[in-house]
């Protein structure tokens, strides 16, 4: 079902279920989105009959509004592919309605990657890790176009970024750790040409669909 989601207890926050115990995808997308069957399809046809996958991280977000988000962000060794749904309002489509989106970036046109942690340190002085803030800027200028202005009154040209997080209470541990290690996957072939990339770090998993009859996951 589309459309807005709501908990029984509005003070109560949705608890997903964790990805990161997945290393196939297909299972992953399986066990932690609403829409499984919708991302499986869409990924597979972006990633072809003999596609592999090198690494994945998941997002599944519940806006104030209800409305559901959901994100993969995939490195198949060539291309970083991203798939995002998201639900429509009710007032463009009655009845409720979703998107479904495919983003293929080839893993030359990646210019930078770098992640930001958030550390704490428990009473007796541990460091913890409590978040993980992911960009990936590319060659191509941010669609917005040039609306800001430089501290001398010049255009301020920005570029296209990939903005992916996590935290020890959206994702726990787990994801978070799954985020970093994908962040060092890209920034390792980043700017590499197709097939000229340095030896992957660990071997590819070809891409198999988890369809039909394992149970739905509902919010």
């Amino acid at each position: 079902m589309f459309g807005p989601q709501r908990t029984p207890d509005p003070s109560q926050a949705f608890v997903f279920p964790d990805w990161s115990p997945y290393t196939d995808l297909g299972e992953a997308a399986q066990a932690y989105f609403r829409d499984p069957e919708i991302a499986i399809g869409a990924l597979e046809g972006a990633l072809g009959p003999d596609g592999v996958v090198l690494g994945f991280t998941l997002e599944r977000m519940v806006g104030d509004d209800g409305m559901v988000w959901q994100e993969a962000a995939v490195c198949d060794g060539r291309r970083l592919l991203l798939w995002h749904g998201e639900d429509v309002p009710e007032s463009e489509f009655t009845g409720g309605a979703m998107t479904s989106a495919i983003r293929t970036i080839p893993l030359e046109r990646i210019t930078e990657v770098g992640y930001r942690q958030l550390i704490t340190r428990d009473e007796d002085g541990t460091a913890q890790l409590h978040g993980v803030d992911v960009y990936i800027l590319l060659e191509s200028l941010d669609e917005a176009g040039p609306s800001a202005r430089d501290a001398e009154g010049g255009t301020a040209i920005r570029h296209d970024a990939i903005r992916l997080g996590k935290t020890a209470d959206a994702g726990g541990l787990g994801q978070m750790d799954r985020l970093t290690a994908f962040a060092h996957l890209v920034g390792e072939l980043a700017g590499c040409p197709a097939g000229a990339g340095p030896v992957q770090p660990a071997p590819p998993q070809r891409f198999t669909p988890r369809r039909g009859r394992q149970p739905r996951p509902r919010l």
